[in-house]
């Protein structure tokens, strides 16, 4: 029991942090690429720090020809944090994380055409249902200027590149656990320099101690500190059971939107974001065998 408790208190806890990112990455002034790679560098120290703690060694030699699709999904990873920081901007914690959560449901989608897997009936169903309440957390017309509309694009937008990413990870089988997290960070500092130098430039000393706070919090604890947990916690735990737990992000993103930044939601919002998160965990609940 303890060997499996510790796993799934490290998820339990990863995911709640996850939850609370929003709140604090409003309170960093700088844009939504700067604050990308400075989140990316932090986690990449800190989890260098942690590997040369540990001993561990990323085993290079056998992992040559997964390097392009590694950077490939580093990239996609950095772009991911930028439009989803973008999301916070112009609507409601609760909504954009609502729609940067529709990522599995493309994900189910997407897998019948590059893994030849079967689109079953239930799939199917979950597919229609989680686009209906995309549909329903829009505000179903009442878009006109809020900005709620393009949150939700950019949330979106989001989804696509983190389904890019985990569909990229199924093709990468020699890398796994916290390596793979590393080298990804990497990939996608190598990504994000350049756009930032192209786009807002290096503004940290507009900073205020407030936001030197947030960015060190989101980058060392939501970042570097809660992978490291996720990712350790993941080689434990059954998938089944890690997706379940994973459900805990947005609920608490839900909860601190509404309660503690005092964001309201519809009634037709508010069915909308439970029939995504209803329908995407039944999809990755499947049966149990004998």
């Amino acid at each position: 029991m303890k060997k499996i408790m510790t796993p799934r208190l490290m998820l339990i806890t990863s995911m709640a942090i996850f939850g609370t990112l929003g709140p604090f990455v409003r309170n960093i002034a700088v844009s939504s690429g700067e604050l990308a790679l400075y989140r990316a560098i932090l986690a990449a120290l800190l989890i260098a720090l942690f590997l040369m703690i540990t001993g561990q060694k990323i085993p290079f030699s056998n992992i040559k020809k997964e390097i392009p699709l590694l950077l490939a999904s580093g990239m996609a990873m950095g772009i991911n944090w930028i439009l989803l920081f973008e999301a916070y901007k112009y609507t409601t914690v609760s909504i954009a994380t609502l729609s940067y959560y529709f990522a599995p449901v493309i994900v189910t989608v997407v897998c019948p055409f590059l893994f030849h897997e079967k689109l079953t009936t239930k799939q199917l169903l979950c597919f229609i249902m989680s686009t209906a309440g995309l549909v329903m957390i829009t505000g179903i017309g009442d878009i006109s200027g809020n900005g709620h509309f393009t949150g939700i694009a950019f949330g979106l937008g989001a989804a696509v590149f983190y389904a890019s990413v985990i569909l990229l990870n199924k093709f990468i089988k020699n890398v796994q656990g916290i390596h793979r997290t590393f080298l990804q960070f990497l990939a996608a500092i190598i990504i994000l320099i350049p756009y930032v130098m192209c786009t807002s430039g290096i503004t940290l000393t507009a900073l205020n101690h407030i936001g030197w706070m947030n960015l060190l919090i989101v980058g060392v604890i939501h970042t570097g500190v809660t992978y490291c947990m996720y990712f350790s916690s993941l080689k434990e735990l059954p998938g089944q059971k890690a997706a379940i737990l994973s459900y805990i992000d947005p609920l608490v993103a839900v909860l601190i939107s509404v309660t503690i930044l005092g964001e309201s939601m519809t009634l037709w919002q508010l069915i909308g974001g439970l029939l995504i998160l209803g329908f995407t965990l039944w999809n990755e609940i499947t049966p149990e065998k004998n």
